[in-house]
């Protein structure tokens, strides 16, 4: 698979670099008080000692527009692409290493659907930072070198990613509420759809190993 930078202006449609902020605090706080896991990912929506620092009220009221937001972390080593999920709201990423997002777009569902083909890989180097639109489909990070792993900052608006709040389905796209804020379509091999996760995602289950 065909791995782009993240300042390639292919990358536009899915989301852009932020600027103006100094995360490097951030990004040593995340390395003191987070694992980097070698055979799996680890993700946590929400660490206090990463929200105590100073950066996190200028994203808040900066990026967010004073939103509630939190900062958790994705952090671990992976190749494969398993599912995909979207929010009502962008998603920053801050990488404390280089890493690879594998993203789509919301309009390539179809029919409740969506086929590998529409993939698209991107590679963010270390302490760059990113919005990954609501509109942009994306999952775990990959490595975006052999054998390493990688440590991310996530941050979303509060409560995302916390406990599915128990619904009634009114629609198709209902059955795809996996967690709060929190819309997933994994593939027929990934875990996540043995664990009731909705199965949306059709075609091979990328894995960028032999491209890194």
């Amino acid at each position: 698979m065909k791995i782009v930078s993240v300042t390639d202006e292919s990358f536009a449609p899915y989301g852009k670099i932020i600027e103006g902020h100094d995360f490097s605090g951030l990004l040593n706080k995340l390395e003191e008080v987070s694992e980097k896991p070698a055979d799996h990912v680890e993700y946590v929506p929400s660490v206090p000692a990463l929200e105590a620092l100073p950066v996190f009220e200028k994203v808040r009221d900066q990026v967010y527009g004073g939103m509630p937001i939190q900062f958790g972390y994705c952090n671990g080593t992976n190749t494969m692409l398993n599912c995909l999920e979207y929010h009502r709201d962008s998603e920053i990423n801050v990488m404390a290493d280089d890493a690879v997002l594998l993203v789509a777009r919301e309009d390539d569902i179809k029919g409740g659907k969506l086929d590998t083909s529409c993939v698209r890989a991107f590679l963010v180097p270390k302490g760059t930072a990113v919005e990954v639109y609501a509109t942009t489909l994306h999952y775990a990070p990959c490595s975006a070198k052999k054998g390493e792993g990688f440590r991310v900052i996530i941050v979303l608006p509060r409560g995302t990613n916390t406990d599915k709040p128990a619904i009634t389905p009114a629609n198709p796209e209902d059955r795809m509420l996996f967690a709060r804020n929190k819309w997933l379509l994994a593939h027929p091999d990934a875990s996540e759809s043995k664990k009731g996760a909705y199965v949306g995602l059709t075609g091979v289950n990328i894995d960028i190993a032999a491209d890194i």
